[in-house]
């Protein structure tokens, strides 16, 4: 069994770490770039959303290198994301490729039903041998999310450009490499270092709430970087989601967690009362969060045809007007461009300096 699976962020180096622990042959999938949207948008459903076309572009080239098991989550409620498993299990047979599907559902807050999951996987290993392994890409996973969230956060006060996307770079290569609880913890210790150590201007940011879709949020490549973006615009990036936040929620019983998501849930609630999928609950519930915590803006990110996040879409010009909080969102697809993402920002950004001029009475210059 040679077994691959779908970037998705440092999701992706987690399970990577988690399949390579378990004694499997990984295949792990090239890169995104321009090739594997082209791929996945040529034999995808044209209205599908992107994720599902970048997933299929994923499986194909890590197919096409040897890989013969794909392994990926699966779904329940409206969200489009539970039929994605069948429909392209159907793809790649139709291209003549034998690949065999392994999704993982997610389970219902039981720890023997995630060992039920992951059976198929176990090869041969106890289930105290796989319940470290999983504890240790979860560590894994923390930690990258830890350190992606610091520099989300003073990417905007770095006094070298590029200074915090080469602590990042460093991250990938030392961090995202390790396979023992003692490497984790000795190259973790060694990137906080880099970071306290990181020379910082003493001001204060304009602050910006980014909300949306899972993957959207946490695929660089396909959300174009967009965090990145804002960092080097002088904005303090506050993402409300990252992926052990979802494991802590879904997959371990974290008390915390669990309050985290009652209290995002009853913020949501005089907008939203039921859930419609995905995430577009939770996209309501941190922006009004966000706005009684004084953001001073906020950015949802989607995919295009994006049915929960088109419900949130819909609601979020209330909050809006509510909290008297600039919102934009951004609707990316596989025909999306650099520069004319690049413009939005900018022009949200200028917004944002104007109003914080107006509201101190300094005067502020569009760069």
């Amino acid at each position: 069994m040679r077994v691959t699976f779908p970037h998705m962020g440092t999701c992706s180096i987690a399970l990577q770490a988690l399949l390579e622990n378990l004694g499997l042959d990984v295949v792990p999938p090239p890169p995104i770039t321009g090739k594997t949207l082209a791929i996945g948008a040529q034999y995808s459903p044209e209205c599908v959303c992107l994720p599902f076309k970048v997933n299929i572009g994923n499986y194909i080239e890590a197919a096409e290198n040897g890989a013969d098991t794909v392994i990926m989550a699966g779904g329940i409620g409206p969200c489009r994301f539970g039929y994605y498993a069948e429909l392209q299990r159907e793809i790649l047979q139709d291209l003549g490729l034998n690949v065999n599907m392994l999704v993982l559902e997610p389970p219902l807050g039981m720890i023997t039903e995630i060992w039920h999951k992951l059976s198929p996987l176990a090869n041969g290993n106890s289930f105290a041998k796989v319940a470290e392994i999983f504890y240790f890409a979860w560590r894994l996973g923390k930690s990258l999310d830890h350190v992606e969230q610091t520099l989300n956060r003073l990417r905007a006060v770095e006094m070298l450009p590029g200074a915090c996307d080469r602590i990042w770079n460093d991250t990938l290569r030392t961090v995202g490499k390790t396979r023992t609880f003692r490497e984790l913890r000795e190259s973790a210790q060694h990137i906080d270092w880099m970071i306290k150590t990181l020379p910082i201007r003493q001001q204060k940011p304009l602050k910006v709430g980014v909300v949306g879709e899972i993957y959207m949020l946490l695929e660089p490549k396909v959300n174009l970087e967009f965090e990145k973006r804002l960092g080097r615009m002088g904005i303090e990036v506050h993402r409300s989601l990252y992926l052990s936040d979802w494991v802590c929620e879904h997959l371990l019983p974290e008390p915390r967690a669990k309050l985290h998501a009652r209290k995002v849930k009853r913020a949501a609630t005089p907008y939203l009362r039921g859930h419609v999928g995905g995430h577009g609950l939770e996209t309501i519930g941190h922006s009004v969060l966000y706005a009684n915590e004084g953001i001073d803006g906020i950015i949802q990110v989607l995919p295009l045809t994006c049915m929960p996040e088109i419900v949130a879409q819909s609601i979020l010009p209330r909050i809006s007007k509510d909290f008297s909080l600039p919102i934009m969102t951004l609707i990316l697809d596989e025909h999306s461009g650099e520069a004319g993402l690049q413009t939005r920002l900018e022009a949200f950004v200028d917004m944002l300096h104007t109003r914080q001029a107006i509201a101190t009475g300094v005067e502020h210059r569009a760069k």
